[in-house]
């Protein structure tokens, strides 16, 4: 069922699943991070932003609030404040592909920036749930297993959400992996739970 849900059946599990004691309580995880997929196809991408949009009124009017992080306004904004965004729209066009994103990866770097912001916004804003989005617009800059791997230590205290353009699938042989687009298969992250095999 979760492979071919439409966009609004989507929204109704996720809203099910996401007002659910059991959900907010982190309950039936074991010792595992409180960390969740949704994936959806990436030719519904803006579709799946009105998705989560509405999702979180929805919540919203149950009391339930979300902290929703955008991972590429998150990017910009760390590119503004360091004073650097003119810079890098400057050398853009001219610049050799790999260059740029090995000036972005260091600039973006999760671990020393990305998840800093993160924390920052967690303690500074009351939250029942983590929404994480822009996983396909910062590619290939930032890689979501990146992101999940090292912010693993600073959002445990309540559920996060990621929501990813392409598919989360587990096989024995090879263990979990974050298929981007449903193309790119080198994301290795098996701590996660598909939240849209979620059960309430």
């Amino acid at each position: 069922m979760a492979e071919g849900m439409t966009s609004a059946q989507r929204q109704e599990h996720l809203f099910k699943v996401i007002s659910s004691q059991r959900f907010l309580h982190k309950q039936g995880l074991g010792n595992e991070v409180p960390f969740f997929i949704c994936p959806f196809p990436a030719s519904e991408g803006l579709a799946a932003d009105d998705m989560r949009e509405g999702l979180i009124r929805r919540l919203a009017n149950k009391g339930i609030r979300i902290l929703d992080i955008n991972l590429y306004d998150l990017s910009l904004d760390i590119l503004r404040e360091r004073d650097i965004f003119d810079d890098v729209l400057a050398v853009e066009a001219d610049t050799d592909k790999a260059e740029l994103r090995e000036l972005l990866q260091g600039v973006l770097d999760p671990k020393t920036h990305i998840i800093p912001r993160i924390a920052q916004a967690i303690n500074a804003t009351p939250h029942d749930v983590i929404f994480l989005s822009g996983v396909g617009e910062v590619y290939p800059y930032i890689r979501s297993h990146n992101v999940l791997n090292n912010l693993q230590s600073t959002a445990k205290d309540k559920p996060t959400v990621m929501f990813f353009p392409g598919r989360y699938t587990h096989a024995l042989a090879t263990g979990a992996s974050l298929d981007l687009f449903g193309r790119l298969h080198d994301d290795k992250y098996y701590r996660a739970f598909n939240i849209l095999n979620y059960e309430v």
